[in-house]
């Protein structure tokens, strides 16, 4: 098997650099003990909120703060991810330790928390073709993905206090109409597929489900991996769209981003899904529903809601690099990807499966 390495960070993308001694004055003057900052480097992957590592001479930190540029609140609430890692963290190992959430935007000019680093190893889309993971391996790491969304989802949210993180009654619909009211407003081309898409969501609401806690956002590249067993979660990422709510938009939405052998280049350069020895899309429902006992029979509707959420997200970075407020190339290609996952809903809509 071939070597693998820690997810590491790099050099700081032009404009999204940190003032280093601002940072330093603040950090030391609220936490204990905190020792001088000898090194600011970024994390490459993502395409939303920014991630640094802090370094000390003791100790290594990951700190988050919105993009430059954006001026949507709501899909950047720091507070409130970092309310999140407080509250799973007493019942749900599996995520980082929360340090410090600063409100006061006049540090930094944004809201931004600081929470402890996790060593380990992230599967990327972009590093797929290098890999020679064991089919078996592969295999038991898929399995265990689904597992530990399972877990999540089994979580009780009334005991841990996660409840109070969202309004379960009328999710879908409130998230059907949010989303198609994001993409109406950050519109930047003619795409006949999402008014097809958009139309159909409304038209096929699914039959309610108990409600539990979501991630929102869970797929390979946001679980850090074990470098001495790649089959073992150590930890999850990426909770700024966590809620309360269907459990079945979380499912489908980690499957919209689950490709097969047979989908297209851009979806397949964002996961690793798409290798031999992980589950088919069928396979992740049928353990999902194994594990967790839910009617999965509405599956189609979440994996297309999926599908246009993700579009979603894309269309509103597209529009803002197309606006000319971030300068990163990669946003520019981004409307390859909408127009390819637009033509994998409707295609999904057209058979009736996935």
């Amino acid at each position: 098997m071939q070597a693998v390495n820690t997810d590491q960070a790099t050099q700081i993308r032009q404009g999204e650099e940190l003032n280093r001694d601002v940072l330093n004055d603040y950090l030391k003057s609220q936490i204990a003990d905190f020792e001088d900052i000898t090194e600011i480097t970024q994390f490459a992957g993502g395409y939303s909120n920014l991630t640094y590592l802090i370094k000390t001479n003791l100790q290594e930190y990951v700190l988050r703060r919105p993009p430059f540029g954006a001026n949507i609140k709501s899909a950047h609430d720091m507070g409130r991810e970092y309310k999140v890692l407080s509250l799973l963290k007493p019942h749900y190992p599996k995520v980082p330790k929360p340090v410090i959430f600063c409100e006061d935007e006049a540090v930094m000019g944004c809201q931004f928390y600081m929470m402890e680093r996790v060593q380990g190893v992230i599967f990327r889309g972009k590093d797929a073709l290098k890999m020679t993971i064991p089919e078996a391996t592969m295999r038991q790491l898929s399995e265990n993905l689904i597992d530990n969304l399972a877990d999540l989802h089994l979580l009780d949210i009334e005991k841990t206090g996660l409840i109070n993180l969202g309004k379960p009654e009328g999710f879908v619909l409130r998230q059907v109409e949010g989303w198609i009211g994001r993409y109406e407003k950050s519109q930047t081309d003619d795409i006949p597929a999402m008014l097809e898409t958009a139309t159909w969501l409304r038209a096929n609401m699914p039959r309610p489900q108990a409600p539990a806690f979501l991630h929102n956002d869970y797929k390979y590249d946001n679980v850090i991996l074990n470098p001495d067993d790649l089959t073992e979660i150590l930890g999850v990422l990426d909770w700024e769209m966590s809620t309360v709510g269907d459990p079945l938009m979380d499912l489908g939405a980690s499957l919209a981003y689950w490709c097969e052998e047979g989908d297209g280049q851009f979806l397949k350069s964002f996961n690793i899904t798409w290798l031999v020895g992980n589950l088919t899309r069928n396979e992740v429902v049928e353990r999902y529903a194994q594990k967790t006992g839910r009617d999965v029979s509405d599956i189609l509707f979440y994996y297309v809601f999926g599908l246009y959420k993700n579009i979603v997200i894309m269309q509103q970075i597209y529009a803002r690099w197309k606006a000319g407020l971030t300068k990163d190339p990669r946003f520019g290609g981004l409307i390859l990807g909408i127009h390819e996952l637009s033509k994998m809903a409707v295609g999904a809509i057209g058979r009736g499966n996935f």
